[in-house]
């Protein structure tokens, strides 16, 4: 083991140009999005928990799930408890989408309670198009979201504590969200740039191998 030859890179990194900046909307409902697999591990359940506590007290409020459910995963959420938390009215389910622009950019704010990620790539296209984020205080959310500075992050599985952030960014002036929207692509611009982040990969393969690529 040489535990001095290693590095953390950010994942791949995203595509600034195809995830472009897009103003936030101006309308008078406010829309939460979760984008990803249907996983109990994703914090779908809390997710849903906290669009119960916050249903009545911000009516104005809609909370998304966008992605496939009954995946080939132990944690997997069928479509029937899908169709039971739309049928209680508190969600809206958007089916899957091969293409997430047009969605991240219908979204106030994109959330990922996830119990573990990597670096979430859902959540570096998000910011990269200038959208808050609520996430987990776990590795790989932590990276691409700076508490107050591009988004919030919550306690891990902890609806309550989700809650308390949703409507901590609900209660935002809009001034507010849109200078966190500006700092989240400053961010990504910065630390996540796809093509940054190749020539990182190629220059450190170089010192470490010898080998130009």
């Amino acid at each position: 083991m040489h535990p001095e030859r290693a590095r953390l890179l950010h994942g791949e990194g995203v595509d600034l140009a195809q995830f472009a900046f897009t103003p936030l909307p101006e309308r008078t409902d406010y829309r939460f999005v979760l984008i990803g697999r249907l996983l109990w591990d994703k914090g779908v359940g809390e997710y849903v928990e906290a669009a119960r506590r916050l249903h009545q007290r911000y009516p104005h409020a809609r909370f998304q799930l966008l992605g496939p459910v009954g995946v080939d995963n132990p944690s997997a959420i069928t479509r029937e408890e899908v169709a039971a938390w739309e049928h209680e009215g508190i969600i809206e389910y958007l089916g899957e989408a091969h293409d997430v622009r047009p969605l991240i950019a219908e979204a106030d704010c994109v959330v990922l309670p996830s119990y573990r990620e990597g670096v979430p790539r859902t959540l570096m296209e998000a910011s990269a198009m200038g959208r808050p984020i609520v996430a987990t205080d776990v590795p790989g959310c932590r990276e691409v979201v700076a508490d107050g500075v591009n988004g919030l992050l919550c306690e891990v599985r902890n609806a309550e504590s989700l809650a308390a952030t949703l409507a901590r960014m609900l209660d935002m002036s809009g001034a507010e969200r849109r200078a966190m929207a500006e700092r989240g692509r400053k961010k990504v611009a910065e630390e996540f740039d796809e093509r940054v982040v190749v020539e990182t990969y190629k220059d450190l393969v170089q010192k470490m191998t010898g080998v130009l690529l």
